[in-house]
């Protein structure tokens, strides 16, 4: 029996192995580009992966070319601001879509569902005309716009605060506890696993964002890390060592947070039961 379990065991851990080692090639394959020439990296073999010869201009004309210290700026400014008031409004909303009973509150949460059914371009055009007419174009709070409220938070916040037993409320209640109280001091601290896996998701979905950023912030001075990428690429060629080179950049602040909160976002990820 102890030998089955470990034969199974051996299985499954060769086959999440290979796995891992498929899903690394391709970061592993942008890696070796960006150190080698532009015939190089257009040669038709397959088989040959490393560079003839290393060649570390690439990022030094990446960087030359790019404020890469603006990019980061803005490219986190937005994910924070944004991770702020998903968590903020999704929170409030959620809450009350979960615990609350007032006149069209289904009817107002089924308008939540279809924003969720339908493509997020189709609110593209909207959005850019408000956050004209406001004068805000090429700004942060223009990044920020689209994120200010979320569907998707509100409800993956919602089935959370409906998971959380009454008796908490009525408990908050006979201590003199008033609605707001009772969220702030009771519920929204024990829907903590939802609220991290919620900044996780608006924290990638933000980092990769890439048409919103394109239309509504044309200057280089508020682009973002996607957008700057994408216009790297002119219209008759692409230098592919400088692109992957710029792309291991964006991508460096990423893997650090997520090495160093990889605790968090795998719990977060689990406890979601989402898939990226």
């Amino acid at each position: 029996m102890k030998t089955n379990n470990r034969m199974s065991a051996l299985a499954v851990q060769t086959v999440l192995i290979a796995g891992a080692c498929l899903m690394i090639l391709p970061f592993i394959w942008m890696l070796l580009t960006s150190f080698k020439t532009v015939a190089e990296s257009t040669s038709l073999n397959p088989f040959v992966l490393l560079p003839s010869e290393w060649k570390w201009g690439n990022y030094a004309e990446v960087i030359r070319q790019n404020d890469f210290v603006n990019l980061y700026f803005n490219t986190f400014a937005m994910m924070a601001l944004r991770i702020l008031c998903s968590i903020l409004f999704s929170a409030m909303a959620a809450y009350a879509f979960a615990r609350l009973h007032f006149p069209g509150r289904n009817v107002l949460f089924g308008l939540v569902l279809f924003q969720m059914m339908v493509p997020t371009q189709i609110f593209i055009i909207p959005q850019y005309l408000m956050v004209d007419a406001l004068g805000m174009r090429n700004t942060i709070f223009a990044l920020l716009f689209p994120g200010l409220v979320s569907a998707f938070g509100t409800f993956l916040l919602r089935q959370f605060f409906m998971g959380l037993p009454k008796e908490l409320e009525e408990a908050a209640r006979l201590d003199g506890c008033n609605i707001g109280q009772t969220f702030i001091k009771v519920m929204l601290p024990l829907a903590k696993s939802g609220l991290i896996a919620l900044g996780i998701f608006t924290a990638l979905f933000a980092f990769k964002d890439l048409m919103w950023p394109m239309i509504v912030n044309t200057s280089s001075d508020a682009a973002t890390l996607s957008s700057a990428l994408a216009k790297i690429q002119s219209a008759y060629s692409v230098n592919y060592p400088e692109l992957m080179a710029a792309s291991v950049i964006a991508i460096f602040p990423m893997l650090f947070i997520y090495m160093v909160f990889q605790k968090q976002f795998i719990q977060g990820i689990a406890t979601s039961g989402g898939k990226l």
